[in-house]
């Protein structure tokens, strides 16, 4: 009986890629994905059908994916980072009937960016995307407020787009109003891929310029340090 395989590749570049997820693709009559994605696992794809879609397709990649087992095709749909953190498990487990699923984990692109930063989550944190094309912006509030007021390390993910270009002030703006002081931050461009870039900051000193939609922002908590040319959240061991 044919398979669906839903893959986090890892941010992008090959050496994250997991072996099960390599071993899953090449073993894949079909593979489905974002145009941008289905680049990012050329290397991998000799031989294989191909079905690709652009922006805010992901419906639609689902359900394409979904129609291939049931013609009896073992099948991946592929997604950056990890496929159960704002990729397509939730779809497809919420659209697939009859078939078998599974989720093959990826590195997500607020580790790959922390491993690049040092240790800045070594204790709690939360992740937090700044798109409100499917969350209500008042949510994200709330979401933003809280994590900040209970003192977590902070992911940003999708902190800007051409539509929503002051969202990661409003968003840092807020944070500032529920602390009670000062935050070392940092922003990693293309994490774990090709036109990597990075920078650390403070709360009052970001580079808003410099962040874009492939921009991670790592907020430390009160206890976060930068040490060198790293970050460090200490977990608490007596050093």
């Amino acid at each position: 009986m044919a398979k669906l395989y839903v893959v986090g590749i890892g941010p992008g570049g090959y050496e994250h890629f997991t072996v099960k997820a390599i071993e899953t693709i090449k073993k894949c009559q079909v593979v489905v994905g974002y145009t941008y994605y289905i680049k990012l696992v050329k290397d991998l794809l000799e031989g294989k059908e191909i079905i690709k879609t652009g922006m805010r397709g992901e419906i639609e990649r689902c359900q394409k994916a979904i129609e291939c087992v049931q013609n009896g095709k073992d099948t991946c749909i592929i997604s950056t980072g990890d496929a159960g953190l704002y990729g397509m498990a939730g779809p497809i487990l919420e659209m697939a009937e009859d078939i078998e699923v599974e989720v093959v984990p990826g590195v997500s692109s607020a580790f790959a960016a922390a491993a690049e930063l040092g240790a800045p989550i070594m204790h709690d944190f939360c992740s937090i995307s700044l798109s409100d094309l499917l969350t209500p912006w008042k949510v994200i509030e709330k979401r933003l407020i809280h994590a900040a007021q209970a003192d977590f390390v902070i992911a940003l993910y999708n902190p800007k787009s051409k539509g929503r270009v002051d969202h990661i002030k409003k968003a840092i703006a807020l944070i500032k109003d529920n602390i009670d002081s000062n935050r070392q931050i940092a922003m990693v461009k293309n994490a774990g891929r090709d036109g990597n870039e990075r920078m650390l900051a403070d709360l009052d000193t970001i580079d808003y310029d410099f962040i874009d939609m492939k921009t991670i922002v790592i907020i430390g908590n009160r206890c976060t340090f930068k040490k060198g040319v790293y970050l460090v959240t200490p977990r608490g061991y007596h050093i």
